[in-house]
């Protein structure tokens, strides 16, 4: 299946390359892990792949939902065409920018070495890195890229600030000053996972460019699943869930277009991830006003009861979300109007799902309903500004996710 990927766990299996430190990761990952129990707490879905920079570092910047005594990081060579090798995979706590916290930094391994090649199409988990993180917390991943491997997998549209050092490995370095080139990408890593949290398990939200969080403010994590976090850590431990955002702006439920399909794509970036209990799905819109158009009700019912029955034998639950307004932004018509329409009665009706969050209601128009409250456009019409994406989140009924 295109873009599925394959996770293998560093930690388990390496065998032994020609040079010192040197290895690449063979094993599957266990049912049960024996440094206890992992929780995820945060992504960031493969997107598609950018240009490589060989011999540069790459500085991703990431915000955790909850905090845990250690982290692993996921990085992922899933999209490239060839093998990809990493000499430097650093973990620390950030001061700002591209500071990190002094005394923080950690050193990434992947079967005890520190150097790793990853083959393509597949996605790697680090050891456990001996880092307690707080709560909220943002950690800087780095990588070095020593050779020129082919594309790079990366998430383009981060709405996050993210570094890059042109020359050397600065993997290591706690000091940010030769972060000298920005970028709003999250380039190989894919995932955080945190060691005994606080936490009952991780709800995934999967979704396109309005769960990924575009129109809402760059680096102030206000992405509608970034709120629901917020909610989630008033809760107590037995009840809270770390936050993994799935979203993929541009994706589609029924067809590969940016990124792969929302089922293509379901295991890698949903049910192999960890402590995952719930799955909350905001999937369709760019199938119904994308190129070509998707114009059958049936066709969609069809993939939310695939990926419901796919979910379930995983043992996680499944939130059906209703498509939400776009009247009067690019690819709207009548026609297209009345098939969401259709989409969201199914959705409302129940569908298979084990419940719904109806998000259209919440965020429509009362006056045109086909249309966002003027309140929470972000001015195209399609995608919601920070006070849209608060709505949102407090939509969701956090009894339903236990």
């Amino acid at each position: 299946m295109v873009g599925a990927g394959r996770i293998v766990v560093a930690m388990l299996v390496v065998v032994l390359g020609a040079g010192v430190g040197q290895g690449t990761a063979i094993a599957e990952a266990p049912a049960r892990d024996p440094f206890g129990t992992w929780t995820g707490t945060w992504e960031a879905a493969p997107s598609g792949t950018a240009t490589a920079h060989p011999g540069a570092s790459f500085r991703n910047v990431v915000h955790l939902s909850v905090g845990g005594s250690a982290a692993r990081v996921r990085l992922s060579n899933r999209l490239g065409s060839a093998p990809l090798r990493l000499d430097a995979v650093t973990v620390a706590l950030r001061e700002t920018g591209p500071d990190a916290v002094a005394g923080s930094m950690r050193v990434a391994t992947f079967g005890g070495v520190r150097t790793v090649t990853i083959p393509a199409g597949e996605d790697l988990v680090s050891d456990p890195v001996l880092l307690a993180v707080p709560d909220a917390a943002d950690l800087l991943v780095t990588v070095h890229t020593p050779d020129d491997s082919g594309p790079a997998t990366y998430h383009r549209a981060a709405g996050q600030t993210n570094y890059r050092a042109s020359n050397g490995d600065r993997a290591a370095e706690v000091d940010g000053s030769a972060y000298t080139t920005t970028t709003t990408s999250w380039y190989y890593v894919t995932g955080v996972d945190v060691l005994d949290a606080p936490a009952a398990g991780s709800v995934v939200a999967l979704g396109d460019s309005l769960t990924d969080g575009n129109g809402s403010t760059r680096d102030a994590n206000h992405r509608w699943p970034d709120r629901l976090a917020d909610r989630l850590a008033a809760l107590p431990a037995y009840l809270r869930l770390g936050v993994l955002n799935a979203g993929v702006s541009g994706n589609r439920l029924l067809r590969d277009d940016v990124g792969p399909s929302a089922l293509s794509r379901l295991d890698a970036d949903a049910l192999s991830r960890s402590g995952v209990r719930v799955l909350i799905v905001l999937e369709g819109i760019n199938d119904i006003k994308g190129t070509p158009n998707a114009t059958d009700p049936d066709a969609f019912e069809s993939a939310y009861r695939t990926l419901v029955s796919r979910a379930h034998a995983h043992g996680i639950r499944v939130i059906g979300a209703t498509l939400t307004p776009y009247g009067g932004s690019s690819g709207y018509t009548a026609a297209r109007e009345a098939v969401r329409q259709e989409i969201n009665a199914f959705i409302r009706g129940g569908g298979g799902f084990d419940g719904v969050v109806d998000f259209d209601t919440a965020v429509r128009d009362p006056e045109q309903p086909q249309r966002i409250r003027p309140g929470y456009d972000c001015g195209d019409h399609l995608h919601f500004n920070d006070a849209g994406m608060r709505a949102l989140a407090d939509t969701v009924d956090l009894t339903m996710l236990g």
